[in-house]
């Protein structure tokens, strides 16, 4: 922690409250019947992974799965079901992430995510304390964006060459173990993020806090 100068933050499971369980079963209600093998806790799969990649678009997704849906169903409807994968962002991060801004930390996002959820949820949670996305991090890249995901060492590689940061000076905070391996494997510190306890995403936020990043 004395080392840190750049924190790297994952979407999903870290800022992002996720219940799987939920989009699952809005799909499953649209006639989407595999929804549970192509939806996975760390990654997707067939179209959603496709997405996630920027292998296609939203309306091409919409396009593969509309034949699959019920009768009346719309690209709209695809889109609400989907993000019920996504539940909150607690204002209480947002307010840490300004606190160690404030304190002297470079942020940054790295997220394999997907167009459709970056887009609308995504966009519109940020701005939950009267700001956007883009006034929280230094730098944010997504899979959708460099065609790429995580654990893919590459992708993290992106990252500290495009901002310029020193990978013994930045900490990665995932909610995967493959990520946080791929991560070290570059040379990145990183920490796992679980859901409550010592290693929770205001846990590690608090110790960071108490340290100096200029020192």
């Amino acid at each position: 922690m004395d080392k840190i100068k750049n924190i790297i933050f994952d979407l999903g499971g870290v800022i992002i409250d996720l219940e799987r369980r939920m989009a699952i079963d809005a799909l499953d209600r649209l006639g989407i019947k595999d929804a549970s093998a192509l939806l996975g806790e760390y990654e997707q799969k067939g179209p959603f992974l496709m997405l996630e990649k920027g292998e296609i678009s939203s309306s091409e997704l919409y396009d593969i799965l509309l034949p699959h849906c019920k009768d009346g169903t719309t690209c709209n409807d695809i889109r609400d079901a989907f993000e019920e994968f996504l539940r909150e962002i607690p204002v209480e991060r947002l307010k840490m992430l300004d606190e160690l801004r404030e304190k002297g930390y470079k942020l940054y996002v790295l997220s394999n995510t997907n167009p459709i959820m970056y887009n609308h949820w995504i966009d519109n949670a940020f701005r939950n304390d009267g700001k956007s996305i883009n006034d929280y991090f230094d730098g944010i890249v997504t899979s959708f964006q460099e065609r790429m995901c995580k654990p893919d060492p590459e992708l993290f590689k992106k990252v500290t060459d495009r901002y310029h940061l020193n990978p013994e000076e930045t900490l990665m905070l995932d909610d995967s173990e493959a990520n946080v391996k791929a991560a070290r494997s570059i040379g990145l510190q990183a920490n796992r993020i679980m859901p409550s306890g010592n290693d929770s995403f205001m846990a590690v936020c608090g110790k960071l806090l108490e340290k100096n990043p200029e020192a």
